[in-house]
């Protein structure tokens, strides 16, 4: 396979998790802003742009509920935001289109016609609904009309890599208003994760076990554990010898070492300092990312070439 259509597919799997886990995050958050008047909303709003990875600028005066929509959700220009991500998967798919099927050159290109350059508070809820169904939609018209080849691994890759990212990402911001954050069923329902949950511990969720759930559980195809094993599972799929010496060895040490990482140390341990290890794992991602950049896409370009408008 072509390494810029590998590279397309890759990241159009990365951006369409992105989209939807943004989306999860944005919902919870901005929800509990409206909900808890006692949350101080600049320093709420300051701490989830920065745990986004798109902090305001110093100096900006008061930053709003309403700032956090522009800047994350319709801002097509800023690299965190669902109408970048959105954007981007759409552009990857027409530099993939020999490969890309048509009815997901549809749906990516009928998601990007559609995502409104305004968003008013009040139709935050159905908004993030809505980039979540388009999601969905997304990557089940990837699984069913793609031949589990090369062009689906790299594709699953991405959305791997992703949504161990934006699972850590979520994690990380239960700890942003201290003890006004959200509660653990809240982030459980955000992902999907309750009922799982209620079905594998048969109780009400607690730090520890919804901690542990969505770190650890080897069945849910959200948890971090979960995402990690499918990557590995794609990269042997994409190199066999990948067990050997060369860049694909470095991406299964960097996944392998976060593995280990979480799976014996203890998950109090990990709750006392939530963010610190959910930073550690977002940098795993990146390594991981770029080796597989090094080892499989050999450009000198940047990978922000990929979200350039038309």
């Amino acid at each position: 396979m072509l390494s810029r259509i590998a590279e397309s597919l890759f990241w159009i799997g990365r951006y369409i998790e992105r989209s939807d886990g943004t989306a999860r995050i944005l919902d919870v958050h901005l929800q509990l802003l409206l909900e808890d008047p006692w949350i101080d909303e600049d320093t709420a709003c300051r701490s989830l742009l920065a745990v986004m990875g798109a902090p305001a600028p110093p100096g900006t005066g008061t930053v709003r509920r309403g700032d956090v929509l522009e800047h994350l959700a319709v801002d097509r220009t800023t690299a965190p935001s669902i109408a970048y991500s959105l954007s981007a998967a759409r552009e990857n798919a027409r530099r993939a289109r020999e490969i890309v099927s048509t009815e997901l050159w549809e749906c990516l290109n009928t998601t990007r016609a559609q995502m409104p350059r305004r968003l008013q508070a009040e139709k935050a809820h159905d908004f993030f609904q809505w980039v979540r169904k388009r999601a969905a939609l997304t990557v089940g018209i990837a699984d069913s009309s793609t031949s589990r080849d090369e062009s689906w691994q790299f594709f699953t890759l991405g959305r791997s890599i992703e949504r161990t990212d934006m699972t850590a990402r979520l994690l990380a911001t239960r700890s942003l208003t201290e003890a006004s954050g959200p509660s653990w069923t809240t982030i459980l329902r955000s992902c999907g994760a309750y009922e799982p949950y209620l079905r594998t511990y048969r109780r009400m969720p607690s730090a520890k076990n919804a901690a542990e759930f969505l770190l650890l559980d080897r069945l849910f195809p959200r948890s971090i554990i979960f995402s990690i094993s499918q990557a590995e599972q794609c990269m042997s799929a994409i190199d066999p010898v990948a067990d050997r010496v060369g860049h694909s060895n470095a991406v299964l040490r960097a996944l392998g070492r976060i593995r280990n990482d979480l799976e014996y140390r203890p998950t109090e341990e990990i709750l006392g300092e939530l963010p610190e290890h959910m930073e550690r794992v977002q940098q795993v991602t990146r390594e991981a990312s770029e080796a597989i950049r090094q080892r499989f896409f050999p450009t000198q370009a940047e990978t922000t070439w990929i979200g350039e408008l038309s």
